[in-house]
């Protein structure tokens, strides 16, 4: 079976508390809940990972480099727009990434909307909410 990595950025344990009109009341919990639903649907695993820390973040990378995971899902957070250490170790990978974000970053701070991951990510998915990891999953499923 498949393997699919979801990476969970900075303050997203924070979902279903932070900003609602940005991110919803949805909490990583549930999403993390539909997107194991979705999984089994697509046949394939989805194995979800959450840190507050950079570094941890790049290990966890370079842990789905050496598990070979068949596609990696990554929302950021705030390291989309200025982590070049998480760039530089999604760049490291060979099997094929998608940036997702809840709210549309384009429509936000200027300073979100640069990504600093656009350059060696598959495609970019943002706008949709939660929908947003489910449309990004199947693209993932999609590019296998």
């Amino acid at each position: 079976m498949k393997k699919i990595l979801m990476l969970h950025g900075i303050n997203h344990n924070m979902f279903g508390k932070r900003d609602p009109v940005q991110y919803g009341t949805v909490t990583l919990a549930d999403i993390d809940a539909r997107l194991q639903a979705l999984g089994h649907e697509l046949g394939v695993v989805v194995d979800s990972y959450q840190t507050n820390h950079e570094g941890d973040m790049c290990l966890r990378i370079h842990q789905a480099f050496t598990d070979g995971v068949d596609a990696v899902l990554i929302n950021a957070g705030a390291w989309t727009h200025y982590s070049y250490g998480i760039r530089d170790a999604l760049a490291i990978l060979t099997c094929p990434v998608v940036e997702l974000h809840m709210s549309n970053i384009h429509a936000r701070e200027p300073f979100r909307h640069v990504s600093v991951f656009a350059d060696i990510v598959r495609g970019q998915i943002c706008g949709f909410g939660a929908d947003s990891y489910l449309l990004a999953l199947r693209a993932a499923v999609a590019a296998l």
